[in-house]
């Protein structure tokens, strides 16, 4: 195969499909912005359950999951998921 898989029709078509279910961040869980520009931290990219790294498909629809560019950057090539700081309430109980 020349040049990156992930700019050829299967990739793209695994991306259209996941976006169109417009499903929320599976790192987070909070709303993904479907129609944000692709570079902003909280727009749509497919992440992999198992990193590519690591061996993961590239392809297989069960290693795709929605995430925000933000928490798919921050999540790296680990296998867990971030660990993400506790919320503050917004005042003292």
């Amino acid at each position: 195969m020349a040049g990156n898989p992930r700019n050829g029709r299967p990739y793209r078509r695994l991306c259209a499909w996941l976006r169109a279910q417009r499903l929320p961040c599976w790192v987070c869980g909070h709303e993904i912005g479907y129609d944000l520009d692709a570079r902003h931290p909280f727009s749509f990219t497919l992440d992999h359950l198992v990193p590519l790294s690591r061996g993961g498909s590239l392809l297989d629809p069960a290693n795709a999951r929605s995430a925000h560019r933000r928490c798919n950057s921050a999540r790296g090539n680990r296998t867990t998921q971030p660990k993400v700081a506790p919320q503050r309430a917004s005042r003292r109980w």
